[in-house]
């Protein structure tokens, strides 16, 4: 171990859109994943239990909570750390109406190619004269298939 801190980060390719790096790693990355069912109505097994018959798996998600930001000792907005990651609910473009697609990568593993679906932030600590400098994010990412992109 070289003992040098990798910070995660969304990666994109996607012209428009900027790649955004976490200030500090997140503690933990809650991920979900789970089966689409069919069930037919009225129909049982032998047993009794409904009939279900497997459709197909749904698109992983991954919900980065309590993510901080701050700017506190620069006496800047944090607004200038937040606003890569409020463009990724925006349209990478006109002419590309999908927003902007990221790969959730942290030193050599790559989690999943994705999608913001969710921004959550609270701002958390001001200077005096009113400007926000703290802010706790939460992000819920959905997968995408290469196709999509």
């Amino acid at each position: 171990m070289t003992g040098q801190l990798v910070k995660a980060m969304l990666t994109t390719t996607d012209s428009g859109a900027t790649s955004i790096t976490f200030q500090f790693n997140p503690t933990e990355l809650n991920l979900k994943r789970s089966i689409k069912l069919n069930r037919a109505e009225g129909t049982r097994t032998a047993s009794g239990m409904p009939k279900i018959s497997f459709a197909r798996p749904e698109p992983a998600t991954v919900t980065l909570s309590n993510l901080v930001f701050d700017t506190y000792e620069a006496g800047t907005s944090v607004y200038t750390k937040l606003d890569p990651i409020l463009k990724a609910v925006d349209f990478v473009s006109e002419s590309v109406q999908r927003p902007p697609i990221y790969v959730l990568a942290w030193g050599s593993k790559s989690y999943l190619k994705c999608f913001v679906t969710d921004i959550d932030y609270s701002l958390t600590m001001f200077l005096e004269d009113g400007t926000p400098v703290r802010a706790k994010v939460t992000l819920t990412l959905q997968e995408v298939d290469d196709d999509q992109a």
